[in-house]
């Protein structure tokens, strides 16, 4: 194991944890492993299902997790794993989902899931992994880049899945396009959303990605080209130089919102009004802003690492999404109330003329 790439994991964690060496070509992703592990704590015995179930996929997404281990140890990137099998709580679930623990899965009951303590798995478990992931986002800093790896069945219900690698994303496609038509170009059958789809709210990546607005993308691996260690690591010596030239491809990651912001104890609001919403606060601070010209852009990038012109840029890049073309000065005299030039000869003090050109 390459002194660059280290482990750590201890008796009270639910996760196991694996620290890039950076600065390296992977200093800024963080990859993600739901499902890796087919094993349970001893207080939980084997739930009371057969071992032999443990070795099929109900219990862990098959090659997925030496995957992972493989390509964080590629790109010299951190990457945050499960500890425990899914059967015991599914990390890529939300609070509220039935599914969170699962009393059936793919025919086969779990007698030890019947009326568990979930709010107690959801404590002990649960929310320890999802805190360390934003931990580790919020440590790594700037805009990183999240890739959760996944691993599917040959087949389903008797029908066979003719894809070898599945792209799942919610409408954030930076990183999905680019990452599809590269695996496409090496000769890969792709799914787009397929097996899955990626569109679940309050899963593993909705919830640090989405809501964050970070790119992100989760990769899906047909099982019987990982099922084993070597298999699994020579696929990951595959998929690393492709995931590379998706990542050239999207560019230099930026925040970017997709759905409406929300909040845990919001109250149901549909997302027309939550728009408006947002809209309403979005008219209130430029308001604020255009009534404070006593705060230089340099006081707002040094405190809060935006000005006014990242908000006359944003709304440029929100126009252009809409197909709606704006250029630079006009989507920011939105923001200043009046032509930029004009309000720094008015305002501006100091030498702030380097801010965000």
């Amino acid at each position: 194991m390459p002194p660059k790439y280290r482990f750590s994991m201890t008796d009270d964690e639910p996760f196991e944890l694996i620290s890039g060496g950076g600065p390296g070509p992977g200093g800024r992703l963080l990859f993600l492993c739901d499902h890796a592990s087919r094993a349970l704590p001893d207080a939980f015995g084997d739930l009371g299902l057969e071992r032999t179930l443990f070795a099929t996929h109900i219990a862990c997404d098959i090659g997925a997790a030496e995957v992972t281990r493989a390509l964080a140890e590629r790109f010299e990137a951190p990457a945050i794993l499960a500890r425990w099998s899914r059967l015991l709580v599914d990390l890529n679930r939300g609070e509220d989902d039935p599914t969170l623990v699962m009393k059936l899965s793919d025919g086969s009951i779990i007698p030890g899931n019947r009326g568990a303590d979930v709010a107690g798995r959801i404590a002990r478990f649960h929310r320890p992994y999802h805190a360390r992931i934003d931990e580790m986002l919020d440590a790594m800093g700037g805009v990183p880049v999240l890739v959760s790896m996944h691993s599917f069945t040959p087949s389903w219900k008797g029908r066979a899945r003719p894809w070898e690698v599945g792209v799942l994303w919610d409408r954030d496609g930076r990183l999905a396009r680019p990452l599809m038509r590269r695996l496409g170009e090496a000769g890969f059958t792709v799914g787009d959303n397929e097996p899955y789809s990626g569109e679940l709210e309050n899963d593993t990546l909705y919830r640090h990605g989405t809501m964050r607005g970070l790119p992100h993308v989760l990769i899906e691996i047909r099982q019987d080209l990982i099922a084993d260690a070597a298999a699994a690591r020579a696929f990951a010596a595959r998929l690393a130089p492709i995931l590379e030239l998706a990542l050239e491809d999207m560019g230099t990651p930026a925040l970017t919102f997709t759905r409406p912001l929300g909040a845990p104890a919001m109250p149901t609001i549909d997302e027309k009004t939550r728009e408006s919403l947002e809209a309403a606060a979005f008219r209130r601070l430029v308001a604020h802003l255009r009534g404070r010209t006593d705060v230089q852009n340099i006081d707002l990038m040094n405190l809060a690492g935006f000005c006014r012109n990242c908000l006359g840029d944003w709304y440029r890049e929100a126009a252009a999404e809409k197909g709606i073309a704006l250029d630079k000065d006009q989507a920011r005299e939105i923001v200043y109330g009046m032509p930029p030039a004009e309000w720094k000869a008015r305002y501006q003090t100091g030498p702030t003329q380097k801010i965000h050109k």
